[in-house]
């Protein structure tokens, strides 16, 4: 078969980019190289500025559609600059001893609150070992005794008072169990009940009235017995004191002098101290019998109340902290407070306050996704605030805290934190449009590219990456054949035969599935062959719909023509998106045209399937009609244009050239080839504009014509300035190089007309006419009859 020679059709050369076969041995060549980002250099550029810019308010925004690779370059930018900030001083939460409903703070140096921690912890140890024992010393027991004593010699000195009067009446007084009793005596004999009931009656209430006597001189002697008592406490709980603080001084001596220039530190000694001696005094029993059980009770009270609760630790010299929270909620973000359950009742304190994320990157970075953290405004607005003010406070009053239950409120921290939001485009727009704060806030946009240059550094990265992602598979050797068709799907994924994709995750995607291929096969290299079969390979996962729409069309169910003439009917070409798969599809664009007035009717839109960018088209449609073909008359017709067998949703003007091709078709009675396939937009001056998913729309008209038999008539008639998208597959390019398959480009919608009706379009000669039998010549003709036919009958009603 001999080539077309239209000038209009394309050739193998112009469907796809062209690789430099040394570029690619040089960048397959180099075998060390440190891996570095490819491309993006817009963007780093504005992350280095942000990092710079250590001031408030320059925190950053990075725009960018998913795949691009936003978050591992921020994240290698940032820990480059991480590891060269110094690292952060650790916060910590102390008991109030004033009032435990609000906590204080303690700033420490980074690493010392571990170190705190357990010296505070060997501290309390150091008190149970010390404690009941202590109370065991000689000493201690020596004035423990001496005040007892004291207190033994007032009473029974009392005692003997009142013993003496009663022997004087010849009564005697028995004391038991702190119990005071008194009995007659007589012949020299106390009497027991018994003996005591054979007593007469007078004799009985004679010595009753001695008992009530004897009691009243007692509870005289023993007036100031509760006083006495009152003192006996008071003096063991002052020995008691006096021995515990005597006993903690040293304890606490070695923690003042290692935090001698901690001045907070020094502060929460001096008030741990007199809290210590107080916990002692009400825990530890002066008797050394206290059960096991009951020391390891005291040890986490102790540590409940005077244990510093360090909310992160760091390391000393580790740098600034980057963290990345994939779930921005507010308990993630700004902290919660813990509760716990006792009797039926809620408890907390300030040992169960528990940091967020900005407390881990306080000093440091936080990475943010934007679509998230919107999601919910409260937070976005607290997060605003946190900013502002420079101060992280944990807000336990809010819709987060517990009801019935008792409430915190910890002081808050000094905020010093660079957030970066990672989100699309649209989003950011829609931020600045709605939030006067935004651009106050986050003053710095990095904006990343869809697209990375062709040229020696970016393949030989690319080289790098793909290997290195090859080497952590097993797989040794990238062939030239591997990589020239990875290239080729990257040129692919960016629709641009000069520029590559910046969705190098979608790259190293195939090459992990290329390994999967090349490992069943035991091979040790990836060829072309593997890349291939794994792109048929997820083809073929996600193609039931596509080869569903092609049964359709081979079964009749679609009625789609890919030979033969027809008037008024064109192929169009559809690209339909679902989830991650995008394909190419044809549908028949049907007009017709009768005298009326009621001009072009766009059946989708009146059904209210035709979206806006389409209607668009259609009306860009009639002012092309108008401006070309009604200067001396009315353009007055009736028109109906419809995309056949369609039930969903229509948007985009890619239609709009085929539109046009098929109305002028009705207009003039000239048929068109049903073995081309059209797709572009228009102006209203009739130029053909470029439009989106060319590569796609090609291949599905192609597929169509492969199952029903390529014939070498059929094609695709596309605009110009696409050709620079085309990036089109091995099959296309094999059946274009055989002639067998035509790729047409076009500037105008007279090229179109050639092309697909094998007339003459028509120019105007010197008089402002169109050559009678050119289509533009006979869409002239027949428009002014129709324009006469009606405006006639309107004249003669």
């Amino acid at each position: 078969m001999t080539a077309h020679p239209n000038p209009l059709a394309l050739t193998t050369q112009q469907l796809g980019p062209h690789l430099d076969n040394k570029l690619l041995k040089q960048a397959l060549d180099v075998k060390q190289l440190i891996p570095a980002f490819i491309g993006q250099e817009r963007a780093k550029s504005a992350l280095a500025f942000a990092i710079g810019m250590d001031m408030p308010g320059y925190n950053l925004y990075v725009m960018g559609e998913p795949a691009l690779g936003r978050f591992t370059l921020v994240q290698d930018i940032l820990q480059q600059a991480a590891s060269e900030k110094a690292t952060p001083e650790e916060w910590c939460y102390l008991n109030n001893f004033d009032d435990e409903r609000v906590p204080g703070t303690l700033r420490l140096l980074p690493g010392e609150g571990k170190i705190l921690v357990k010296k505070i912890e060997a501290l309390i140890d150091e008190l149970l070992d010390t404690f009941p024992a202590a109370f065991d010393n000689p000493g201690y027991q020596r004035k423990k005794k001496a005040i007892a004593r004291a207190f033994d010699d007032k009473y029974e000195h009392a005692i003997e008072l009142v013993e003496s009067k009663a022997l004087e009446k010849n009564v005697v007084l028995y004391e038991e169990n702190g119990a005071v009793s008194f009995s007659p005596i007589i012949d020299g004999k106390p009497l027991d009940d018994q003996e005591f009931s054979k007593l007469t009656e007078e004799q009985r209430q004679y010595f009753y009235g001695l008992v009530s006597e004897l009691e009243t001189i007692l509870n005289e002697q023993l007036l100031e017995l509760p006083q006495w008592k009152r003192e006996l406490s008071e003096s063991l709980r002052a020995l008691r004191k006096d021995t515990i603080e005597q006993a903690i001084k040293p304890l606490l001596k070695q923690l003042e002098h290692d935090y001698a220039a901690e001045l907070g530190v020094q502060r929460y000694i001096r008030e741990m101290r007199s809290h210590l001696v107080k916990a002692v005094l009400e825990l530890m029993p002066d008797e050394s019998e206290a059960e096991k059980q009951e020391e390891a009770d005291n040890r986490e009270i102790f540590i409940e109340e005077f244990v510093p609760n360090v909310l992160v630790h760091y390391e000393s010299m580790s740098g600034a902290p980057i963290v990345f929270e994939p779930n921005p909620s507010y308990g993630n973000l700004f902290g919660r407070v813990e509760y716990n359950s006792s009797s039926g009742s809620l408890y907390t304190n300030y040992r169960m306050i528990r940091p967020g994320a900005l407390h881990r990157a306080n000093g440091g970075y936080l990475i943010l996704d934007a679509d998230r953290l919107l999601t919910q405004p409260q937070l976005w607005d607290a997060l605003k605030l946190a900013l502002k003010s420079g101060e992280l406070l944990i807000d336990t009053l809010s819709e987060h805290a517990v009801t019935n239950s008792t409430i915190i409120t910890p002081k808050a921290i000094p905020l010093n934190v660079k957030v970066v939001l990672l989100g699309s485009r649209d989003l950011y727009y829609l931020i600045q449009d709605v939030d006067d704060e935004f651009n106050e806030l986050f003053r710095v946009l990095a904006d990343f590219e869809h697209y990375l240059p062709y040229n020696e550094q970016t393949v030989t990265y690319m080289a790098m990456q793909i290997r290195e992602q090859m080497r952590l598979l097993n797989i040794n050797e990238l062939t030239a054949a591997g990589f020239k068709q990875l290239l080729t799907f990257s040129f692919r994924q960016a629709e641009h035969q000069r520029k590559l994709s910046a969705r190098f995750a979608d790259v190293l995607e195939l090459v992990r599935e290329a390994c999967y291929y090349a490992g069943q096969q035991h091979s040790d290299s990836l060829d072309a062959a593997h890349i291939q079969q794994a792109l048929k390979g997820k083809q073929h996962r996600t193609g039931r719909i596509s080869e569903g729409f092609l049964e359709d069309i081979q079964e009749g169910q679609i009625l789609i023509d890919t030979d033969g003439l027809a008037v008024g009917k064109i192929n169009g070409l559809t690209v339909l998106e679902i989830g991650d798969t995008a394909f190419g599809t044809p549908a028949r664009i049907s007009a017709t045209v009768f005298a009326g007035s009621s001009g072009v009717i766009d059946i989708e839109r009146e059904v209210e399937l035709g979206k806006a960018i389409h209607s668009k088209g259609v009306l860009l449609l009639t002012g092309y009609l108008g401006a070309k073909y009604a200067r001396e008359f009315p353009l007055t017709l009736s028109a109906n244009i419809a995309m056949e067998q369609s039930y969903g949703h229509i948007d985009g003007d890619s239609a709009s050239l085929a539109e046009v091709c098929a109305l002028l078709s009705a207009i003039t009675d000239i048929p068109i080839k049903q073995s081309l396939a059209v797709t572009g937009s228009i102006n209203q001056h009739g130029q053909v504009q470029a439009i989106g998913g060319v590569n796609e729309k090609i291949e599905g008209y192609f597929r169509l014509c492969q199952s029903r038999g390529l014939t070498g008539e059929q094609g695709v008639i596309i605009p110009a300035s696409n050709q620079l998208n085309l990036v089109l597959n091995d099959e296309v390019i094999s059946a274009v190089k055989q002639h067998k398959f035509h790729i047409y480009v076009v500037k105008t919608v007279d090229e179109a007309l050639n092309l697909l009706t094998g007339v003459e379009a028509g120019e105007k000669n010197s008089r402002g006419q169109y050559p009678k039998k050119s289509v533009n010549g006979r869409a002239l003709v027949r428009l002014a009859d129709i324009a006469e036919i009606v405006n006639g009958a309107m004249d003669e009603d």
